[in-house]
């Protein structure tokens, strides 16, 4: 398998995350890519550099106003009296306000959902590089391949079309999916991060030309809260095209694989052109950040099941944070998906 990385997202350093109140080191780290890189690289596959597609896959997501706010923020916020290294909002907007302010410090309260993901001088260059990734693994697969894996970090599917969240600034999978829709009248996303993809969700729900099926920890007590829950079932000319399958915390192989069975089954009656898979690996037994007790065995039987579905699929790799198994995690999904 084609494997897409770019050594840009190294220029992303997070340095703050808030925890329960206690402000933490921030797990979202470069060697999170560089552990999963030389795992892909063991195993044989081939490495290939993303082209740059200039601003036109991002911007078919993400409106204007937010990509301005992501590529100068930065910039703006060092120009203010007292401010920190990285901008991190201090206010947002809650259920009962809605303006967009000019002001930074409101802009930036605006434009993120929570304070995972703070924005140092690197971050823009690394986000959009990382877009470029997912473009051209989607780019591949519409070439012919049967899959491709794109090495994306920072990830993305809790990004909305106007808003960053929970470590994601640009939304790779939605980028990559809008890329097949290019070609093909419809397409599946399949988000198996332990974290609802409410990002992906979110710039879908309304849509019928893409389906997207989410398997998750259940968000009742767990990110993201307040959305990923099973009665959101889309809105819209989308009603019936969002299906999400929360999993009580605990749930290892045997739940999870009943799940992504059911998973399987939406996106089969759908019938898709071509599929999208947000890869997350912290549904590891072993994740630091995970509630769930995924084994390295179960996740290649995920991907077993998900190569069975015999769509050209675009893999892109969402969360999985430092444990002694990531890198073999991916590396046993990615050959079992190849033996299928």
């Amino acid at each position: 398998m084609q494997i897409v990385y770019s050594p840009a997202h190294e220029k992303h350093q997070p340095k703050t995350f808030i925890r329960r109140g206690a402000v933490v080191a921030n797990p979202e780290v470069a060697a999170r890519a560089a552990t999963l890189l030389a795992a892909v690289r063991d195993a044989g596959h081939a490495i290939v550099a993303p082209d740059d597609f200039g601003p036109g896959p991002r911007e078919a997501v993400h409106g204007k106003a937010y990509l301005d706010f992501l590529a100068t923020i930065h910039d703006g916020w060092q120009r203010l009296a007292g401010a920190a290294e990285e901008v991190i909002p201090n206010i947002h907007p809650g259920r009962h306000m809605s303006r967009r302010p000019v002001g930074l410090a409101g802009l930036v309260g605006y434009h993120t959902a929570d304070t995972a993901c703070p924005i140092g001088a690197g971050t823009w260059e690394a986000a959009v590089a990382s877009a470029h990734v997912a473009t051209h693994a989607a780019s591949l697969v519409l070439g012919g391949a049967r899959a491709a894996y794109g090495l994306c970090r920072p990830p993305g599917h809790h990004a909305y079309a106007d808003m960053a969240g929970g470590f994601c600034f640009l939304n790779n999978t939605a980028i990559a999916a809008q890329r097949l829709r290019g070609k093909h009248a419809r397409v599946a996303v399949l988000d198996v991060d332990v974290h609802h993809g409410n990002g992906t969700q979110g710039i879908f729900y309304e849509r019928p030309d893409v389906l997207f099926v989410s398997l998750h920890a259940d968000p009742s007590d767990y990110y993201p809260f307040f959305v990923g829950y099973a009665d959101e079932r889309g809105a819209g000319a989308g009603l019936g095209a969002n299906l999400n399958l929360p999993l009580a915390p605990g749930s290892g192989d045997r739940e999870v694989l009943v799940a992504l069975d059911t998973a399987l089954a939406a996106i089969a009656e759908f019938a898709p052109d071509a599929l999208v898979v947000s890869l997350g690996f912290d549904a590891s037994e072993h994740d630091p950040l995970g509630v769930l007790k995924v084994t390295s065995a179960g996740f290649a039987a995920m991907a077993r099941r998900i190569a069975g579905a015999g769509l050209p699929t675009v893999l892109i790799q969402e969360g999985g944070y430092m444990s002694a198994v990531l890198g073999r995690n991916l590396a046993e999904f990615i050959a079992a998906f190849e033996t299928r």
